[in-house]
């Protein structure tokens, strides 16, 4: 990392609260007025100029945009914006069987991608891969490289996104596995490792749907099933690192063992694999999930029983969520949105028999997310370390 990366990455740790709600605010909605950036953080307009003047001395923001007319009397607003490609970011995504990597500009536009086989979960080999890939994505950077400041790396799991612990990942087979020291003695940038549905809900809420939303939750449905969750303007991150687990609430019979090893947990019905095991069992052989799927779009009674039976409890623990925080909107994504049309019917019911009272007004829509899209969360979050 050169001195100029390094003095704008000096420059956002240190700020000021208010300089940091100024950046942000410009960052996700760039261009952007100085009224309006008064207006969005509650600053008076001294404060936000104040806050101005030492970004764009970093090269950060850019304050010599052609003015905007406003149509009122008086001069033309001139907007501040950030300069994109002042800051590049790389996200990793961390999954079973690959590592999805992204390279991005400051708002997480993707600049180039990659993928990898993983081959070994051992935690050395999983660190080795992904200095690999953030070897393989700088190469496609050319001129920008210089300006790499941070690196993100998501992980399903229980994660310690302050010290870069991976605490407990089922899907990965870790418990007590410092990721983040891993990377950081290969890699002399700034790290951060994040849980994975987590790092979705951060992009989101910066640059996706969530911009201009007050408050909003991402379940995913796939391999495992996540949430995350935006309040108030803020991704909730909980006090010892866990929020949104919905994937293990206990809403199903004791009898259906999870992959975290208790029983009763949503994704012992739900996750891939819950219903791959169901659906074996009912066939006595091996049934892949692409093969399934196929089964329960054919009418096959077991395979559509163990889409249903999924679809109902996600229904329900999706009701748990509203009423507990009342969002004003529930995104479904993950890959397992590819075959919603298997969970949607029974999903919704459950949902609507669960939810209490006004929380129904709650919108659900599916918003389907490329392994890519999660990479780009995990770029997103390693941004937000650097400004918040």
């Amino acid at each position: 990392m050169n001195d100029e990366t390094l003095t704008r990455t000096t420059l956002l740790g240190a700020s000021s609260d208010a300089a940091t709600r100024v950046f942000t605010t410009i960052l996700t909605r760039s261009p952007i007025s100085r009224t309006d950036v008064s207006r969005l953080t509650g600053l008076s307009q001294a404060a936000v100029t104040k806050a101005v003047t030492p970004l764009v001395a970093a090269g950060l923001v850019n304050d010599s945009l052609d003015p905007t007319p406003t149509g009122l009397p008086g001069r033309p607003v001139s907007p501040v914006a950030v300069v994109p490609d002042a800051v590049v970011a790389l996200g990793v995504k961390v999954n079973v069987d690959e590592l999805v990597g992204v390279a991005t500009d400051l708002t997480t536009r993707i600049i180039t991608s990659d993928r990898l086989p993983l081959l070994s979960h051992d935690p050395v080999a999983v660190a080795d891969a992904i200095v690999a890939m953030c070897d393989r994505l700088q190469e496609g950077l050319g001129g920008l490289e210089a300006r790499l400041a941070c690196i993100g790396v998501s992980v399903s799991g229980d994660v310690d996104s302050d010290t870069g612990m991976v605490r407990d990942s089922a899907l990965m087979g870790w418990r007590g596995v410092d990721l983040g020291a891993l990377l950081r003695e290969r890699l002399g940038v700034t790290i951060v490792v994040e849980n994975d549905v987590r790092a979705l809900t951060i992009g989101e809420h910066w640059f996706g749907v969530g911009l201009g939303t007050g408050s909003f939750a991402i379940v995913t449905i796939g391999r495992g099933i996540g949430s995350g969750l935006h309040l108030n303007g803020e991704v909730v991150e909980g006090a010892y690192g866990v929020a949104g687990e919905i994937g293990h609430l206990p809403l199903t019979s004791r009898d259906r063992l999870c992959a975290c090893g208790r029983r009763g947990c949503v994704e012992a019905v739900a996750a891939t694999d819950a219903i791959v095991a169901a659906v074996s069992a009912a066939h006595g052989r091996a049934v892949p999930i692409g093969e399934a799927v196929d089964l329960a779009r054919a009418g096959d009674s077991a395979a559509a029983g163990a889409f249903a039976e999924a679809g109902t409890v996600i229904g329900a623990a999706i009701a748990s969520v509203v009423n507990m925080i009342g969002p004003e909107l529930v995104i479904i994504g993950g890959e397992g949105v590819a075959n919603f049309d298997l969970f949607e019917g029974p999903l919704r019911r459950s949902y609507a028999e669960h939810v209490f009272g006004s929380a129904d007004r709650c919108r659900i829509v599916v918003r389907p997310h490329t392994f890519e899209d999660w990479a780009r969360g995990a770029a997103a979050s390693a941004i937000r370390s650097l400004v918040v």
